[in-house]
């Protein structure tokens, strides 16, 4: 019997703030996983409904969930947050 592939989609986040879930698919992309926002107009367009809405979701393959979950860890920790006199290449 064969492995089957996991490539639905799963939640890996949800955010109140739209802009908060572009910048998590960001971390992710950047991390070679690829990942989804969902929900971020609705919740962009009525701030109300958001919360009843879960907020916008971070979608990504069921594979790649527990590298995602290793990758918004390290972004919560501040692991990618730059020093005050630091600047981007």
């Amino acid at each position: 019997m064969t492995e089957q592939i996991k490539d639905d989609y799963t939640i890996a986040a949800r955010c109140l703030v739209p802009t908060q879930a572009h910048v998590l698919r960001g971390c992710l992309e950047a991390a070679g996983i690829a990942a989804v926002v969902t929900d971020d107009q609705h919740s962009q367009v009525d701030q109300l409904i958001s919360p009843a809405l879960g907020g916008a979701r971070v979608l990504v393959l069921e594979r790649d969930l527990a590298a995602a979950r290793d990758v918004l860890a390290a972004y919560e920790r501040g692991d990618f947050a730059l020093k005050d006199d630091e600047v981007p290449e």
